[in-house]
């Protein structure tokens, strides 16, 4: 009985983690159009879909590959990780643009922004 307990407040806990990472991405993601010219969000769906396909890619990157896109996790490849992941986002999010100097400016400012708000340890 106890066992069943502990593993439903695990998968609870599980959910409301993934959720706050998902509330978070949004949150740096918006704070990092808003800073970063030619980098456009057109609407709160666009904002929501493109933290959900962030957190999805990264997710995957950093399950294949053990690398982690973050503009200060991992140095140099995981600030250019950081700017491929945005920049291909848009592929995936309709009303999501960004230029390629954009994704680059992005990644600095999403990762000082990352940096800055507390998250996953």
């Amino acid at each position: 009985m106890e066992n069943n307990q502990a593993q439903a407040r695990g998968n609870t806990s599980t959910v409301w983690q993934i959720v706050g990472r998902l509330v978070t991405a949004a949150i740096v993601l918006a704070i990092t159009a808003f800073f970063t010219p030619g980098f456009q969000i057109s609407n709160i769906w666009a904002l929501a879909a493109a933290a959900v396909v962030l957190t999805v890619i990264d997710f995957l990157i950093t399950k294949f590959t053990g690398l982690h896109a973050s503009a200060f996790g991992k140095g140099f490849v995981g600030f250019v990780l950081a700017a491929v992941v945005l920049y291909v986002t848009q592929y995936f999010v309709a009303g999501y643009t960004i230029s390629w100097i954009a994704a680059i400016v992005g990644a600095l400012i999403y990762g000082v922004v990352d940096y800055f708000l507390p998250g996953e340890a």
